[in-house]
């Protein structure tokens, strides 16, 4: 691969129900840490459900000063710390003009709770009670404008909204402005903050949340077979990703480096996927085209594992498609969402985290509770309940959202090559 085409990762800043920061996250994500837990500190009204995974340990005063604490949204909020906190990681200074740096974020829905109290707002004391900031604060841009206002970017920025897979694929947008030299840093992730009373009655209308309320640790449950359906997260990662060159020049400390990315669409059904995994086996063989290497060097996928009866069995199918029976039966997988619960739009991003440290440590965490595999879900080597120590030559991490969007990365440790 030409050294014009490579990107690399040289930071990182992340927030979910495993703790603030890499260091918290990554060693509670190697330990098995469940993070799913009954709500507190948010009035669900009458949710049937009462468990998610929530950033308990996140402090918005930390990273967000008092004004903007009190007005924006929580999802904001989470964006903000996590770039904060990625860019403080790759020791980057912003240049004077900020050209040559952007920001893309994923997300599912932008600022819920802005949007939510303000409806509530108009309904009971009128609409000349909205607050001004209603609108802007609770569009789905404004994480990333907020990212770039606070940090001077004036490169390509925006928003991507494919669902569950909207943090994976602003990577991998991400990767390609910065191979085509439109930008030498992109701030690349997602965020989302979607534990409220309407996301909960609506994915529980959906029949996709889990119901273990007496073992809320222990629901988020990926491939298995007494599997009911997903914990909510909330949270944020932000990847600093630079071109080789700028990287270099900066004699910035590289991390890995992201070497492919592919996307498809399933046009099957608004919240099933295609149970063949067909689609989804074609993003992952472009992102492992793109990457220019072949399949049998994936070592571990992290998947996208949202424990629903029909998107499990339907991803080992993309995976064994995509990699080939024998590969994949030799591949090691793991779904971290058994731990830090689905974080929507950031889910890919968060992932995309924790596969860049398992290729760059050899480390693999695991899927917990996963004691009864479902025999639709095997042909490939589950990473259960501890961390695996395994050398990687590369690592694809995959999501897919409703509406049958998918996409994937591939990571591979860092060769000065």
């Amino acid at each position: 691969m030409s050294a014009r085409n490579r990107v690399v990762v040289t930071g990182i800043g992340v927030i979910c129900s495993l703790g603030v920061g890499r260091e918290d996250v990554w060693r509670n994500a190697l330990a098995g840490t469940p993070g799913g837990a009954h709500i507190t500190g948010i009035d669900i009204g009458s949710s049937p459900v009462t468990i998610a995974c929530q950033a308990r340990a996140f402090v918005v005063e930390d990273f967000v000063d008092r004004r903007l604490a009190r007005r924006a949204d929580r999802v904001t909020h989470l964006a903000l710390a996590a770039a904060q906190m990625a860019v403080s990681d790759a020791r980057l200074t912003i240049s004077a003009d900020g050209r040559d740096t952007g920001c893309i974020l994923g997300t599912g829905t932008g600022g819920n709770r802005v949007r939510d109290e303000n409806h509530v707002i108009m309904l009971e004391r009128g609409v000349d009670r909205i607050s001004p900031f209603a609108i802007p604060y609770s569009m789905c841009n404004h994480p990333p404008a907020e990212v770039a206002m606070q940090m001077g970017l004036r490169g390509p920025t925006m928003a991507m909204v494919t669902a569950c897979a909207a943090g994976t694929d602003a990577i991998g947008t991400s990767t390609a402005i910065i191979r085509r030299g439109d930008a030498d840093v992109m701030l690349a992730g997602g965020t989302d903050a979607m534990i409220t009373p309407l996301w909960l009655a609506g994915f529980d209308a959906m029949r996709v949340l889990s119901h273990h309320e007496e073992d809320p640790g222990g629901a988020g449950r990926p491939f298995d077979a007494s599997r009911d359906g997903f914990l909510v997260g909330e949270g944020a990662a932000v990847l600093v990703l630079e071109s080789l060159e700028h990287a270099r020049a900066r004699r910035a400390q590289i991390i890995c480096e992201i070497a492919g990315y592919g996307a498809s669409a399933d046009a099957h059904h608004i919240t099933d996927p295609d149970p063949t995994g067909i689609s989804q086996s074609r993003a992952m063989r472009a992102a492992i085209a793109d990457a220019r290497i072949d399949a049998d060097l994936i070592g571990y996928v992290n998947a996208h594992g949202g424990a629903s009866r029909p998107g499990d069995p339907a991803e080992i199918s993309a995976i064994r498609r995509a990699l080939g029976d024998d590969v994949a039966a030799r591949t090691a997988v793991s779904a971290t969402k058994s731990m830090h619960g689905h974080c929507m739009g950031a889910t890919g991003a968060i992932e995309a985290v924790l596969t860049a440290l398992a290729v760059t440590e050899g480390r693999i965490p695991p899927t917990i509770n996963l004691t009864d595999l479902d025999p639709d879900c095997t042909g490939v080597d589950h990473v259960i309940d501890t961390v695996r120590v395994k050398h990687l030559d590369a690592a694809l991490s995959s999501n897919n959202g409703l509406g049958g969007h998918n996409a994937a990365i591939v990571l591979v440790p860092w060769q000065d090559a």
